[in-house]
């Protein structure tokens, strides 16, 4: 979504902020997630009785877009959200009162289930070959896009004289195929087809290029919400930090991957090769700051926030 669509969606749920929105139950808690691999924080979470067994009736439904999430909460017909950092630092700035609660994974040097993959007609090899090229993105504004600039940059490429296009996962192979675009910013297992069909190659795991410690994705709340429930967010804390734990432990691996594919639809041998990042169950002013100067950078803020006021340690 772009970001005046964002605040235009974000002003039309502040017009109304004097609603509060549906009551919730003090136990039922409604969490909003992506296809993404990453959420298996939430799903373990659920699977082996975390949530459970600190009185909370957690209950995870799949959001198809990220930006779909923030007014998703500020309605109430979510209770909390697993959203990108960058997402809910886009619905902060546009105004929503919403703070984060717990994190799930974080960036780390070894992170490889992202990269950039270019055609060979395109000769691009390295960042600064982007410069005049068309590059497709699974979002414009969301957290691959962001991320991606923000690698030009480190790399002395001025990202405004790349041209970006936003595609769907599913679409990438085609479009490489087909030359209307020149690169993809990707995940697996598109990556993985891509590569494996000749469509394009590999030109960087960019993600693992960026400051270790960088939260993917975090859990949200409204502040309303999470003030007037103190006793259920730290539970959430504590049930998301128990999955922390169940999901490092290597020999969990397969259970972890079954819990995966329960909510996450895609055939087993994906599931097997599907990368899941290091896990980051609690979130610092330090590690949200990273986005923030992103952000910042890419003009994407109207005001820095006050990130000691936006997460609930």
């Amino acid at each position: 979504m772009k970001r005046r669509e964002f605040l235009g969606t974000a002003a039309a749920l502040l017009a109304s902020a004097g609603l509060p929105g549906r009551a919730f139950a003090n136990t039922d808690v409604s969490v909003g997630y992506t296809t993404v691999s990453d959420a298996a924080y939430l799903f373990s979470a659920v699977e082996q009785g975390y949530f459970g067994k600190l009185g909370l009736d957690v209950v995870p439904r799949f959001i198809p877009l990220n930006p779909s999430l923030p007014p998703a909460i500020q309605s109430g017909s979510l209770t909390v959200a697993l959203e990108t950092p960058s997402v809910f630092l886009q619905s902060v700035d546009g105004g929503l009162d919403h703070v984060v609660i717990a994190g799930a994974a974080q960036l780390s040097k070894g992170t490889t289930g992202a990269g950039f993959v270019a055609t060979e007609a395109s000769g691009i090899k390295t960042a600064q070959d982007c410069v005049g090229k068309t590059i497709g993105a699974p979002g414009l504004g969301a957290l691959l896009h962001v991320a991606f600039r923000k690698w030009l940059r480190q790399n002395g490429v001025d990202d405004t004289k790349v041209k970006f296009v936003e595609a769907a996962f599913p679409q990438h192979n085609d479009l490489l195929r087909g030359g209307s675009i020149d690169g993809v910013v990707t995940v697996d297992p598109f990556m993985g087809r891509i590569v494996s069909s000749g469509s394009g190659r590999l030109v960087s795991h960019f993600l693992a290029e960026l400051p270790e410690g960088m939260p993917t994705l975090v859990f949200v709340t409204r502040r309303d919400w999470a003030e007037a429930r103190p006793k259920e967010v730290k539970a959430f804390q504590q049930a998301i930090a128990q999955s922390a734990e169940f999901v490092a432990d290597a020999a969990n691996d397969k259970a972890v991957r079954e819990q995966l594919g329960k909510y996450i639809k895609l055939p087993p041998p994906v599931l097997a090769t599907m990368e899941i990042n290091p896990p980051s169950p609690s979130i610092t002013v330090e590690q949200l700051n990273h986005w923030v100067e992103t952000m910042a950078e890419q003009d994407m803020l109207k005001s820095k926030p006050d990130l000691s006021k936006l997460i609930i340690s």
